[in-house]
């Protein structure tokens, strides 16, 4: 876990979802222009951007890799020296899909906490004051989604078990959004929306990310 924040209440857990570093399976569109060895770097570089900005929130965090960790960390080292300098406690995502691994770690996380929220590693836009707005939005609705500018979302947070309403959305299309809203109302739940935030998908992505927080390609 991170050192808490005093001021922070600790009613609220943050998770964050990540991708295990292997060449050939991280930033995939990235590649295509940077090759396997920048698309790498670059994940890298973003897991721990966002990793700095919910460690400044200063409530619980929880990192959850898609896999379990296999038995090379050759590419992972840096993001596991990050994670164990700040005491975070990581684990695998569990689930069949995407819909069904956040609805289990938001419900392992609403075990212990009033309000969890789910940032994707490859949204550095998520800082620290966007992820309270999504804690101070549960105090009246049941799911805040943070929209992306690409059709999904970089942030979902719940009060609530979401049961299977997450089921069946087309992630990483420009309908998982719209479609994840559409089902969590269809299933009575309270929803809000945040600002839209950007993530990094594509190349003009990564160049903004670099020239925002000054990394060297």
């Amino acid at each position: 876990m991170s050192p808490p924040n005093p001021n922070t209440s600790f009613r609220d857990c943050i998770i964050q979802f990540a991708k295990w570093p292997e060449p050939g399976h991280v930033k995939t569109r990235l590649a295509a222009e940077l090759g396997n060895d920048g698309a790498m770097e670059a994940h890298i570089q973003l897991t721990c951007a966002v990793l700095d900005n919910l460690l400044a929130v200063g409530c619980p965090l929880h990192f959850w890799w898609d896999r379990p960790e296999p038995k090379s960390r050759k590419y992972a080292a840096r993001i596991l020296a990050r994670l164990e300098a700040n005491r975070v406690i990581s684990g695998s995502q569990v689930g069949a899909g995407l819909g069904e691994r956040m609805t289990h770690a938001l419900n392992e996380g609403l075990e212990s906490s009033d309000r969890a929220v789910i940032v994707g590693s490859d949204c550095p836009s998520v800082d620290a004051d966007y992820v309270l707005q999504a804690f101070a939005a549960l105090e009246s609705a049941d799911v805040v989604l943070g929209p992306s500018n690409d059709g999904g979302f970089v942030l979902l947070g719940s009060r609530r078990d979401l049961g299977s309403a997450l089921n069946g959305i087309d992630w990483g299309t420009d309908q998982a959004l719209a479609q994840t809203v559409a089902a969590l109302l269809d299933n009575g739940f309270r929803t809000v929306q945040l600002d839209e935030r950007w993530d990094v998908d594509e190349l003009a992505d990564w160049e903004r990310f670099c020239t925002e927080w000054q990394v060297t390609q």
